[in-house]
């Protein structure tokens, strides 16, 4: 193992950390994913208009958004692991505070509490991953993580349809009590590792890093907003413009999220053999192709030209991540870890929300309306074709800040 990784558990106790932080990624990767198949029945249940109770879903990705350089910041001064029992805590808390609300106010408190817990999950997993891990081995865990948030996004509509008819709505946040409770049990059974020794040097040359950051989480945000317009114009694509019923829908959208589960740890695999330079770019390239062939291919020859193209975004996607999650800590002071975490998560969620937002905006200029119910199918493929087009610019923009950041660095003395 590396220098700073000297208080890292080994063998089998590092094993059983990178199943235990694996298994808090895909709490909080669930948590995202679980309540949106419920908004039917959460306005049938609360008589209330489904815009009320998109508030239980946008309640927890804000508090997501707001909470993961809090948790960062947290771990750095009082500890990775402590904060990461704390977070688990407050995520079982809320997921128990959910499934008993007795109101939608009071259910949207609770989310956006569950989404709070879910971002020292998710921040603190990957710092202590970095903290676990050698550095010839990083790649491979953060691949490892990569296809942990991918399952968990997958599953939670999966789990959240089984769940409903049996237990109603609250099951889908009742169940996540015993998975948060059994995940917290094995945090605290982790070895705590080597606490973080913060002196004044660690501090400058930590600001320093961050700094030098700055093109990582650019790139992470451009990624993440093409991610996302892939799941939010895919489905009125596929349904409208293709006319394919919401289960055929279901199942074509299904391929990415399957990809991404076996696609994350061979690319952290990749990452650890040639470099997360030559990984990234190649994932990037992978990126900007697919969203070009997204453009084209499925209003020439329908879902297999959609189908085709997602076969070519989602890896570069799963490339991407584990070179620019891997590049971005493997050099970060043990005291900067959680902090790095952070703004990593951050990036990719402002990006989330700007792939649904802007990048649907544009969507909606393409089509011409933004009542895609009443749009022809002609409009509809028009609105992807200049989404994607878009998108496929974007991605060649990220591949510039990538050039010119690793040009940059090669300059220096």
């Amino acid at each position: 193992m590396d220098g700073d990784d000297a208080g890292a558990p080994r063998t089998g106790a590092a094993a059983r950390t990178v199943a235990t932080l694996a298994l808090a990624m895909l709490l909080g990767s669930l948590g995202t994913s679980i309540a949106n198949i419920a908004l039917p029945t959460l306005a049938e249940a609360f008589a209330a208009p489904f815009a009320a109770v998109q508030a239980v879903v946008v309640a927890y990705l804000a508090a997501l958004t707001v909470a993961v350089v809090i948790a960062g910041r947290l771990g750095d001064r009082y500890g990775l692991k402590p904060m990461l029992v704390a977070g688990l805590c407050l995520f079982a808390l809320a997921s128990l505070f959910c499934a008993l609300a007795p109101s939608l106010p009071l259910l949207i408190a609770a989310r956006a509490l569950q989404g709070s817990g879910a971002a020292f999950l998710m921040t603190l997993s990957m710092a202590l991953m970095r903290q676990t891990a050698s550095a010839a081995r990083l790649g491979r865990v953060m691949g490892l993580l990569g296809t942990v948030s991918a399952l968990g996004t997958a599953l939670g509509p999966v789990l959240g349809g089984l769940l409903i008819p049996v237990a109603g709505w609250r099951g889908i946040f009742a169940v996540l009590v015993p998975l948060a409770l059994l995940t917290l049990v094995l945090a605290i059974a982790m070895p705590a590792g080597e606490a973080a020794r913060v002196s004044r040097a660690s501090s400058r040359s930590g600001v320093a890093v961050i700094r030098g950051l700055v093109p990582n989480l650019l790139v992470n945000l451009l990624v993440a907003a093409v991610m996302m317009t892939t799941l939010v114009v895919g489905p009125f694509y596929l349904g409208i413009a293709l006319g394919l019923t919401a289960t055929q829908v279901g199942l074509v959208m299904a391929v990415g999220p399957a990809i991404s589960v076996i696609s994350g740890v061979p690319s952290g695999r990749l990452v650890d053999a040639g470099g997360p330079f030559l990984v990234g770019a190649v994932g990037l390239g992978l990126l900007a192709g697919g969203a070009f062939l997204l453009a084209l291919l499925p209003n020439l020859v329908g879902v297999t030209g959609y189908v085709l193209a997602m076969a070519v975004v989602t890896p570069g996607y799963q490339l991407f991540q584990a070179a620019n999650n891997t590049a971005a800590l493997a050099d970060v002071p043990p005291d900067r870890r959680g902090t790095v975490a952070g703004l990593l998560n951050l990036s990719r969620n402002i990006g989330l929300i700007a792939g649904a937002s802007v990048m649907g905006a544009v969507f909606a200029f393409g089509v011409g309306t933004d009542a895609f119910a009443r749009a022809t199918p002609t409009a509809i493929a028009a609105g992807m074709q200049l989404t994607f087009l878009v998108a496929g610019a974007l991605m060649l923009v990220a591949i510039g800040l990538v050039a010119a950041a690793h040009r940059r660095a090669g300059d220096r003395p």
